[in-house]
């Protein structure tokens, strides 16, 4: 089994287009903050989605809960796509006996950030969707 804690940190500035993301594979914490808009979504998307499979395959089931936190002011139809592929690959990391929590942060104004977490709670069984009206907390 490799040591999960050696496995390198992801971390991306924010760009116009793109959310800051502080993936700290030894703290078991990922943090997507910021827009997601960009041109090539799957370009942007699943070469962190690999990288935190590749993570997850690594994992112990009795390691410490991952801890998703996802802090979108905007994102387009094509990186939902992809956001929905990450968080299943979460979700099946959690049907094999994992605590994962998925932390949705929006703005308290926004009626349809909130809806689309309280929709993560039904379309993603298996994590924790904790959502939080403070968009600019973290």
């Amino acid at each position: 089994m490799t040591d999960t804690t050696l496995t390198p940190a992801v971390v991306l500035a924010a760009t116009h287009s793109t959310p800051e993301v502080n993936f700290d594979f030894a703290a078991h914490r990922l943090w997507l903050k910021g827009e997601a808009y960009p041109e090539n979504a799957a370009a942007f998307f699943r070469p962190l989605i690999q990288a935190v499979e590749n993570w997850l395959d690594a994992s112990p089931v009795d390691a410490q809960p991952i801890e998703l936190h996802v802090a979108l002011s905007y994102f387009n139809s094509s990186s939902t796509k992809l956001l929905f592929e990450f968080f299943e690959c979460l979700n099946s990391f959690a049907k094999r006996g994992k605590r994962c929590e998925l932390h949705w942060y929006y703005d308290e104004e926004d009626d349809i950030s909130q809806e689309f977490g309280q929709e993560l709670s039904l379309d993603f069984t298996s994590l924790s969707v904790l959502l939080k009206p403070e968009l600019n907390v973290c």
